[in-house]
């Protein structure tokens, strides 16, 4: 199934959770909030949540600066 990461599609197989996805293109767990479709999913639900195919998926870093 396709899924956009940060504005670009990507191939993933069906069924991928938010998990399996961050881990499919070498996301950091540290820092890192994720959003399918505009929805904040917790990060002790990625394991469990299933992506719907076409999703849009917002991978989110926090930075320190100033």
């Amino acid at each position: 199934m396709e899924l956009k990461i940060n504005g670009q599609w990507q191939e993933f197989p069906d069924g991928s959770t938010v998990s399996e996805v961050l881990d499919a293109v070498g996301a950091t767990r540290q820092g890192v909030a994720v959003a399918v479709n505009g929805e904040v999913v917790r990060r002790g639900d990625w394991a469990a949540s299933v992506v719907p195919k076409g999703a849009s998926i917002d991978v989110l870093t926090a930075v320190q600066g100033g």
